[in-house]
C-alpha cells in the first residue's frame, strides 16, 4: 500500500511540475555529477540571486520526488500522508494559477539506480547542464554493472539538453573530457589546474589568530579576474564550485564582478567541509553529509593543508554503496592517511579497511582506534581531544556521523542550525 501511495504521489507531482514548466517556461540549470552537486548548486544560486529571480533545490532535493517538489516550491512531507495530499492539492493550484514564478531554476539531479536520469529527463529539459565530476568509482556504483554505466546514466541529462543549450563542465575531469565529443551544444569549461574559460587559482585557507575561518580564491575569465572569500568552510571544492557558479552566471549574462561579489555572501551547506568550533578549543571539519572515494580524498587533502594544528585527527566512517569496489577503495583511502593525520578513528565494519590501509602505509597501530558505532566513537573522542586539535569527520549518510560532531561541538545548542539531518524525520531513524 505504501509503495502504491508513493507511486501515486510521485506521478502526480511530476505531472503538476511538468504542467507548471510548460506554462511558465523558466530557464533550467540542472547539475549532476558524483561529488560536489549540492555545493555547486548553492554556489550557482548565490552567484545569480542578486541579479535574477531564482529558486534552488532545498538541501539535497535531487530525487524523483525532490526535483518536482523544487519546481513546485513545495516542502517534503516525509512520512505524513495527509501532508502529501495537501502538497498535491497545493501543487495543482500552483501549476494552474501561480503568476509570480522564478526566472531561473537551479536544480540538483541525482541517481541511485539505472533508469533514474532517464525517468527525470522524460519531463525535464534543461537549458544549462553543469557536470561537476565523474570519478572512476562513484558512489551508488553498487546498483550498476560498472562505473561506466553510472557515467552513461548521468550523461543522459546532457542528452536532454535543449538544442541551443550550454554544458558547463569541470575541465580538470578526464572522464568528462571523454564525453565532450558526443556533445553537440556549446560547452564552457571551468577548472582549478588547467587553463579554461573560467579558472580558479590561488585557493587557500584563511586564518585568524592561526585558526582557520574560511576560504579564498581568484576566478579568471578572459582578461578579467575577481576575488572570492567564503566564511566557515574550506577545501578545494569551494574553488571548483565557485568557478562553476561564475561560469553559469556568465552564460546567463551576469558579469564576473557581480557574480563574484554575490558569491562571497554564500553560506555553504551543512556537513560539507564546514568549520565548527569544538570543545577544548578544537576545530572540527564537518564533512558528514555523505562520502565516496573521491570525496574522502578531497577531505583528507583539506585536512593535510590545514596549518597551525597541534594534532590532526581523521574520523572516517563507512563509505557505502560501493559494491565490489568497497574493500579496495577503503584500503586505498586508508593508505593516504599517514602523513595527513596524526590519529585515525574508524567507524563501522567497512571502515576497518581504512585502518588496514593506514597500517600498510606505515601508520603506528597505537595511532589507530576502531569503533562499531558513532555513539561510542563520539564519547571517546571527547576524552582524546586536546587543545589546538583539528578534527575531520567524514562518512556516508547511513553512518550518521553528524552525531559524532554533536558530541564534541562547543555549542551543542546550535546543532539544529549547524549540522545536517537535524529534522524531526531524521531523529527517529
Amino acid at each position: 500500500m505504501k509503495k502504491i501511495f508513493k507511486s501515486f504521489v510521485t506521478k502526480t507531482l511530476i505531472f503538476e511540475a511538468s504542467l507548471l514548466l510548460k506554462r511558465r517556461k523558466p530557464t533550467i540549470v540542472a547539475i549532476t555529477g558524483s561529488v560536489g552537486k549540492t555545493t555547486t548548486k548553492d554556489a550557482i544560486y548565490a552567484a545569480i540571486k542578486d541579479s535574477v529571480l531564482a529558486r534552488k533545490s532545498e538541501k539535497s532535493f535531487n530525487s524523483e520526488i525532490g526535483v518536482p517538489l523544487t519546481v513546485l516550491g513545495l516542502p517534503n512531507a516525509w512520512n505524513n500522508p495527509i501532508y502529501w495530499l495537501k502538497n498535491l492539492i497545493d501543487g495543482m493550484f500552483i501549476a494552474l494559477f501561480q503568476k509570480d514564478y522564478p526566472q531561473i531554476l537551479v536544480l540538483e539531479t541525482g541517481i541511485d539506480r539505472p533508469g533514474d536520469m532517464e525517468a527525470l529527463t522524460r519531463w525535464l529539459t534543461p537549458d544549462i547542464v553543469v557536470l561537476t565530476c565523474l570519478p572512476s568509482v562513484p558512489v551508488h556504483v553498487e546498483y550498476f554493472s560498472s562505473p561506466e554505466q553510472v557515467v552513461q546514466e548521468k550523461m543522459k541529462l546532457v542528452s536532454a539538453l535543449k538544442p541551443d543549450g550550454v554544458v558547463v563542465y569541470n575541465a580538470d575531469d578526464t572522464i568528462i573530457e571523454t564525453q565532450l565529443p558526443n556533445i553537440l551544444q556549446k560547452v564552457v569549461g571551468y577548472s582549478r589546474y588547467k587553463k579554461s574559460d573560467y579558472t580558479s587559482s590561488d585557493d587557500r585557507i584563511v586564518y585568524s589568530d592561526n585558526i582557520p575561518t574560511g576560504s579564498a580564491y581568484t576566478i579568471s575569465h578572459q582578461e578579467k579576474s575577481a576575488d572570492v572569500r567564503v566564511s566557515d568552510t574550506i577545501g578545494s571544492v569551494q574553488a571548483y564550485s565557485g568557478a562553476a557558479a561564475v561560469a553559469v552566471a556568465g552564460v546567463l549574462g551576469i558579469s564576473l564582478e557581480q557574480a563574484a561579489t554575490s558569491l562571497s555572501q554564500l553560506r555553504t551547506p551543512n556537513g560539507r567541509l564546514r568549520l565548527v568550533r569544538g570543545i577544548k578549543s578544537t576545530i572540527l571539519i564537518d564533512d558528514t553529509y555523505n562520502s565516496s572515494p573521491i570525496a574522502a580524498e578531497q577531505a583528507l587533502e583539506t585536512l593535510r593543508e590545514v596549518r597551525f594544528a597541534k594534532r590532526k585527527i581523521a574520523v572516517l566512517g563507512d563509505m557505502l554503496e560501493l559494491g565490489r569496489y568497497s574493500s579496495e577503495e577503503h584500503e586505498r583511502i586508508g593508505r593516504k592517511i599517514p602523513g595527513t593525520a596524526d590519529l585515525l578513528l574508524t567507524v563501522g565494519v567497512r571502515a576497518r579497511q581504512f585502518a588496514q590501509g593506514a597500517l600498510d602505509a606505515g601508520m603506528p597501530e597505537n595511532k589507530i582506534l576502531q569503533y562499531d558505532n558513532t555513539d561510542r566513537a563520539g564519547k571517546e573522542l571527547q576524552n582524546i581531544l586536546q587543545l589546538g586539535d583539528v578534527v575531520l569527520v567524514k562518512a556516508s549518510q547511513g553512518v550518521r556521523a553528524e552525531q559524532i560532531i554533536a558530541e564534541v561541538m562547543a555549542e551543542p545548542e546550535r546543532a539544529e542550525e549547524l549540522l545536517v539531518r537535524q529534522d524531526r524525520a531524521w531523529s527517529v531513524r
